[in-house]
């Protein structure tokens, strides 16, 4: 999403990186290139112009120390910058946890989610349920939006959704009334009222959290925007989240602004943050509304949701990488016995086919090969460039799952008339099986090595590029390159 703004501060730090020490002329001429990549990225003009402006203060006033260089010194200065642009502390040791949904004894704790209409509000109270019922809390939807065709069908929908792909013990519960949607428009509170039924509801089931899902309307509807003042009054939510698209740009921003002055919004929630945007609200809408933002939702699939944290973000952008994302979300995935059972088989090189497919899958669900290497420090503007087949992890999957037990639990039998078969099963050719079986082997003999002191064979590791996924255009014309040397010789 920030691609774009990144590559403005790396050129930015390169042409600094070259020069002996900090002076104005150079920052000046940082700053344009800066503040030409943020325009560009569709950031607000003022919130550009007060970002570059505290930047050029901030390193004309350091005293550089002799050992920094003037293109690392930059790079901290940015990032404490871009920090607060955020809305995070840049002077903190350690940045304080971002507050969660609060809760209350009894319940419900009531959230209010609005926004325009087709800003993604309805699916993003799935994911907020979804994300609410992994922590073992217990959530009601209830379906306020009464203006958009199939609004409470579709909220329905995602509630079941929610209870059937989501873990935990706790359940999503909808409440509707559907026969009011003939009312709507012609009575006044409607919507009011069904909100008002809901919370009632809630604390006779004993919910934990109560979302409602009210209508989208445009800031400048004043009906509209009177109905969300009354819902404000009469249910008094502990939350306000607006939904904002990414996508949107500037518009989005200058709506979110409307809405905050209206209603006092305490959240953003960035909707399509996984889109190829220019970010440009992004960095923008908490200096222009005062509203931090909360979540982002960086994905299609109801757990495709994110806390977020304004440090992570920072160091994303600068190409730091986010290994404590990274982290959360294999802690997510795989439990601690798992992979203390997984870490025995290895180091016995007992590892099987069909513990390859447990682990492939549960990498699959932390996210995509090219967000999760984009995570890893210096990774950003590399992974940028490289051209990921995803679709090879789907055909590795299928290969696995033709084999028989027998095969998936000792790959060594898997001669040509076996490879022929898994080739005819999973909709690929003997090389690749062959292949698979073959990086397979090598994985095998590596961790047992490692994990009894020995070290790892870089020219075996080379030789494992297409088990999982293939990097086009680099992998394979080294490769190549590799073929054509041995020819000669």
């Amino acid at each position: 999403m920030f691609d774009r703004v990144s590559d403005g501060f790396n050129n930015v730090f390169r042409k600094l990186s070259g020069n002996a020490a900090i002076s104005e002329s150079n920052v000046r001429e940082a700053m344009d290139e800066v503040r030409t990549a943020l325009l560009e990225a569709d950031v607000h003009i003022e919130v550009a112009e007060a970002f570059c402006e505290s930047v050029m203060d901030d390193a004309l006033g350091q005293d550089v120390a002799k050992s920094i260089k003037p293109g690392q010194a930059m790079i901290n200065i940015v990032h404490r910058r871009l920090i607060e642009l955020f809305g995070g502390d840049p002077d903190a040791e350690q940045q304080p946890t971002p507050p969660g949904i609060m809760k209350l004894s009894p319940g419900p704790t009531i959230i209010m989610m609005c926004g325009l209409q087709g800003s993604g509000k309805t699916t993003t109270c799935g994911k907020l349920a979804g994300m609410l019922k992994k922590q073992g809390r217990s959530v009601m939807l209830c379906a306020a939006d009464l203006q958009r065709p199939a609004a409470v069908e579709q909220l329905e929908t995602v509630a079941n959704q929610a209870n059937t792909e989501l873990p935990g013990g706790s359940q999503v519960h909808f409440y509707a009334e559907p026969d009011k949607c003939a009312e709507y428009g012609k009575a006044v509170g409607v919507a009011v009222k069904i909100c008002q039924h809901a919370v009632k509801e809630a604390k006779k089931q004993g919910v934990d959290v109560l979302i409602l899902d009210t209508a989208g309307r445009l800031h400048v509807n004043d009906e509209l925007m009177g109905e969300l003042h009354q819902i404000r009054a009469l249910v008094q939510p502990q939350h306000i989240f607006l939904i904002v698209d990414a996508m949107t740009g500037q518009d989005a921003v200058n709506s979110a602004k409307a809405f905050h002055e209206k209603l006092e919004v305490d959240g953003v929630i960035l909707t399509k943050f996984d889109s190829d945007t220019r970010g440009g609200a992004a960095l923008s809408v908490k200096q222009i509304t005062g509203a931090p933002i909360r979540y982002i939702g960086v994905g299609e699939k109801l757990d495709a949701i994110e806390v977020f944290h304004p440090e992570r973000m920072a160091g994303r952008i600068l190409g730091m990488g986010d290994v404590v994302s990274l982290v959360e979300k294999a802690q997510q995935e795989v439990s601690e016995e798992e992979a203390l059972a997984i870490e025995a088989k290895m180091a016995k090189g007992e590892l099987t086919m069909d513990d390859f497919l447990k682990q492939m899958k549960m990498i699959r669900k932390m996210g995509s090969m090219k967000s999760l290497l984009g995570m890893l420090p210096g990774m950003g503007s590399a992974v940028k460039d490289m051209d990921i087949d995803e679709k090879q992890l789907d055909r590795t999957e299928a290969m696995i799952h033709s084999m028989t037990k027998a095969e998936r639990a000792k790959p060594d039998i898997i001669k040509n008339t076996r490879k022929r078969r898994i080739a005819a099963g999973s909709g690929t050719d003997q090389n690749q099986v062959g292949q698979l079986t073959k990086q397979f082997s090598m994985l095998s003999k590596m961790t047992k090595a490692m994990s009894s002191g020995g070290k790892l064979d870089a020219s075996r590791l080379a030789g494992m590029g297409g088990g999982g996924f293939s990097l086009k255009g680099s992998t394979k014309t080294k490769a190549r390159g590799v073929k054509s040397r041995k020819k000669r010789r």
